[in-house]
């Protein structure tokens, strides 16, 4: 089963232009399916470069002139390379093949930004659009569900409509909205296996990270503190490790899609709290995976926490749809009046 994404209409268009797309987002977000999808009419070749075959297709490839590379490859209408920051030579390479004005429309997916933002968006500087795949937003799950009755004739059709909701709200905030979660009978084990090593695949294979276990330890404890203010210096002082250290692995899980960052939002810096950060989770089935903790009960102790992450996200979600055009904050005095997200779009506020 296909589930149809927002980002589809923005592909479609961003076809018809001449730069070079570069689609970004988590391991398993669905980048390939989509693309597939949408390309499934088309002149396309699709590469992947955690294939040896694939990748030594286009190293070959690159060291032909542009034309005769594309020729190597079959002249594509559509070139796709897949887990692009697998060769980070490879910015350079479609550097030179859209200078060359080769006929191939190239679409790069990176399930990580780590080297695919730093070098090939660098070599390709002016010449890209990217386009970020969070996870399911809540308007492509509903999308996706056969809906019966749609004219309520009864109040027994109402209430019945209203627990499906429920019902649906529920399994999101616990299970997340990976589409393999979304479609899988076994969720609790899909999401187990996601939230080990292959999420943080990028990570862990990084020269930038020395200890995977610090980083996994770190992920626990920001999982009990979603939704929460984040002391950086308490989070170094219990893995034993330095401040700098933590940032930088928060960094390197924020640029992965594991989590993402909510500063404070003020205008009053002498009576608001400015330098608090929240973090919260692209994905609630991923922090629950990582407690192993997957209970229905709408009267878990941890709820109020996951709907606030859920509600969140789905704002997060819905801004990297938008090429990121708000800023998103979160306002609290030190009195503690609170509000749990701010929405900034030029200077207009929206507080929620």
């Amino acid at each position: 089963m296909y589930i149809h994404r927002v980002a589809e209409k923005i592909i479609h268009t961003l076809l018809d232009g001449p730069k070079v797309i570069i689609v970004l987002g988590a391991r398993q977000v669905g980048k390939t399916t989509l693309i597939e999808h949408i390309l499934r009419k088309k002149n396309s070749l699709i590469l992947n470069f955690d294939i040896e075959v694939d990748k030594s297709r286009v190293s070959a490839a690159s060291s032909l002139p542009p034309l005769e590379g594309m020729l190597a490859l079959g002249n594509p209408s559509i070139l796709v390379i897949d887990e692009a920051q697998r060769l980070p030579e490879a910015g350079k390479t479609v550097k030179g093949w859209y200078d060359a004005r080769v006929p191939a429309k190239i679409i790069l997916l990176g399930s990580s930004s780590l080297n695919l933002l730093d070098q090939a968006a660098e070599s390709l500087t002016g010449r890209n659009e990217k386009v970020y795949l969070p996870p399911l937003t809540f308007e492509e799950v509903i999308r996706s569900r056969t809906w019966h009755s749609p004219r309520f004739t009864s109040e027994i059709l109402k209430k019945n409509f209203s627990n499906q909701i429920q019902s649906i709200l529920l399994q999101l905030i616990v299970y997340g909205s990976y589409p393999e979660t979304i479609l899988t009978s076994n969720k609790e084990r899909y999401l187990i296996n996601l939230a080990s090593d292959y999420l943080l695949k990028d990570i862990l294979q990084s020269s930038l990270v020395k200890s995977p276990e610090l980083v996994k330890k770190l992920l626990m404890l920001v999982a009990y503190q979603a939704g929460s203010e984040v002391s950086i210096n308490e989070l170094a002082s219990n893995l034993q490790i330095s401040r700098q250290t933590v940032e930088r692995y928060l960094e390197l899980l924020e640029r992965t899609f594991v989590i993402f960052r909510l500063p404070a939002f003020s205008k009053n810096q002498r009576k608001e709290i400015v330098k608090s950060t929240k973090i919260f989770f692209w994905d609630n089935g991923v922090r629950n995976a990582l407690l192993k903790e997957f209970s229905l009960s709408p009267y878990r102790g941890d709820i109020g926490s996951l709907w606030e992450n859920w509600v969140i996200a789905e704002f997060a979600k819905r801004n990297l749809l938008e090429d990121q055009r708000h800023n998103l904050y979160f306002w609290r005095t030190r009195d503690g009046s609170e509000v749990n997200l701010v929405i900034k779009t030029g200077t207009a506020l929206m507080l929620i």
